[in-house]
């Protein structure tokens, strides 16, 4: 009983250092080679290996591997079919080899076990599958302890022991190529559109087709092909993230988006969808936090004709209208543990009920959820199920705060003023200085929806075309918000807001003191005394 709960405790610990690294990292070669390390240290792996099948030439090739020199993984090529590795690609199934050198079938291709270490070394070889399509493998040696086969042997049980050992490897290395199946799947088209160049173009293509191979981000560029239609930003951070939406959209993969409130999950959701195959299917978008837990579960599924009382008539879920297409489950870890039970059913049978009824609705839908909050926190406290967690986060895309994209928050809000001017009429056309300088301070806590909300009232605020810093909400421009204490008086703050207002007028008339005079209602003696008092120089303004 013991050590049943000290491997389930080692089988979560890995699982969750499995689901950090994929979360954390982007580039999609490193996420695969840390896998295998992480396996290798929790799991006493000497060799592991991930192979990917190439659907064009039909060759299973070495991708990642653990414990291999270069050479023994270059050695490592199968065709389907042949040998352990391609068993388990033709057949879908894994397989374990209990000790190596009793398994004809078992090639030792690479040449990384010497005879001498093969004696009591066993091989577990698992599919990475795709849906139902088998894309690769991923396989591990590992020697069992002597000594845990020892003690199987005083009770006579010590190959029913050994094989319920293996079966417990078994489990782990099926959940984690799952976790990994998205990220194996890019690398599939990756290598396959490396091969496909390589032979059609041997020379100029060379270098341009191992940069594919490779899936590194480039975050100096990207093509207007990969840049979502929906979503603004040059910053670095975002460039990554619109190279990353641009490989998870051509997959099926379940996808979690991640970030704070405000940052464009939803855009995200969408541009991931209407860049996909299912771009002219249904794209049903609901928040899971709008509702009732007692309307979720029917709004979600469906419900019969007199399920409950209300229920007049059967009404279609948000999962029936997406078929084909793809959910966006917006705040999912708002979900109550019954709900989510069912979800977890949906994204790995594919099928559920409705309220009230006993037919079973097949779907072929998308899932795309989002939150906020951390959802391993949540699985600690008891309120979200680890299973779900695995299933959701087999591909996790993070959006970057605002305050880390500060170069974008001009763009952002030049698009937001166009937009508010056509909603309300107005002719703002530019933002001032000081305004810019406020926004550029702030650490904004609401991300792009702030942002937006602030310009919509600044817009619908500004009486001479142009956003003043009087118009920016007073969480702007307080000590806490900004990072700028202000302690001065009224009589400052006024002051402040004139040298503004003397400035813009300065630029608007490129410096000409007697034409600023006019628009600002002063005599030329009055400005000029201005002009001394706030220490402006006017002449910086001409051009």
């Amino acid at each position: 009983m013991l050590i049943a709960q000290e491997q389930d405790h080692s089988s979560i610990s890995l699982l969750a250092e499995v689901s950090r690294t994929i979360t954390n990292e982007n580039d999609i070669n490193k996420v695969l080679r840390l896998v295998l390390f992480i396996m290798s240290e929790n799991m006493n792996m000497l060799r592991g290996m991930i192979t990917i099948l190439n659907r064009d030439t039909r060759e299973i090739v070495i991708n990642e591997s653990f414990g291999l020199t270069e050479k023994e993984k270059e050695r490592g090529r199968y065709q389907i079919g042949e040998g352990i590795i391609g068993q388990v690609v033709k057949t879908g199934k894994p397989v374990i080899v209990p000790n190596i050198s009793d398994e004809p079938l078992f090639l030792d291709r690479t040449r990384s076990r010497s005879k001498a270490k093969k004696e009591g070394l066993c091989f577990i070889c698992i599919p990475i599958k795709a849906g139902t399509e088998i894309i690769g493998t991923l396989s591990a040696d590992r020697q069992l302890d002597p000594a845990e086969i020892a003690e199987s042997s005083k009770k006579h049980k010590a190959e029913d022991e050994r094989m319920d050992m293996l079966q417990y490897y078994v489990d782990q290395l099926s959940i984690i190529a799952s976790m990994i199946s998205q990220a194996v799947r890019l690398k599939q088209i990756a290598h396959e559109e490396s091969t496909n160049n390589h032979q059609e173009k041997k020379s100029q293509e060379k270098l341009s087709a191992k940069s594919r191979d490779t899936e590194e981000l480039d975050e100096e560029s990207i093509s207007e092909a990969e840049r979502p239609a929906n979503i603004i930003g040059n910053a670095k951070p975002m460039i990554s993230l619109f190279k990353m939406i641009d490989k998870i959209a051509k997959t099926n993969a379940t996808t979690l988006v991640l970030g704070e409130s405000g940052v464009g999950k939803e855009l995200v959701a969408s541009a991931i969808h209407f860049k996909s195959r299912r771009a002219d299917k249904p794209f049903i978008k609901f928040n899971c936090a709008a509702l009732p837990e007692s309307i979720v579960e029917s709004e979600l599924f469906g419900h019969e004709k007199g399920a409950f009382t209300g229920a007049s008539s059967t009404r279609h879920g948000r999962f029936e209208l997406a078929d084909a297409g793809t959910i966006f489950l917006d705040e999912v870890g708002e979900l109550s543990l019954p709900i989510q039970a069912k979800l977890l059913r949906i994204i790995q049978e594919k099928e559920f009920e409705r309220v009230g009824g006993s037919k079973t609705i097949k779907v072929d839908v998308r899932v795309i959820a989002a939150t906020n909050r951390n959802l391993e926190e949540l699985i600690r406290d008891g309120l979200f199920r680890e299973d779900l967690y695995y299933r959701l986060n087999i591909f996790p895309i993070t959006v970057p705060p605002l305050r880390e994209r500060k170069t974008d928050i001009l763009l952002l809000a030049d698009y937001f003023v166009e937009k508010y001017n056509a909603a309300n009429q107005k002719g703002v056309r530019r933002i001032s200085t000081t305004s810019i300088d406020m926004l550029m301070r702030y650490h904004w806590p609401g991300n792009v929806r702030e942002l937006q909300n602030c310009i919509e009232r600044a817009v619908i605020l500004s009486e001479d075309n142009v956003i003043h810093g009087y118009h920016l909400p007073p969480t702007l421009q307080t000590a806490e918000s900004s990072g700028t204490p202000y302690t001065g008086s009224l009589q400052q703050k006024l002051d402040a807001i004139e040298k503004e207002m003397i400035m813009e007028a300065l630029k608007r008339t490129k410096g000409n003191m007697s034409r600023a005079a006019v628009q600002l209602g002063l005599s030329d003696r009055i400005m000029g005394l201005r002009i001394k008092k706030f220490d402006i120089d006017y002449r910086k303004f001409r051009p």
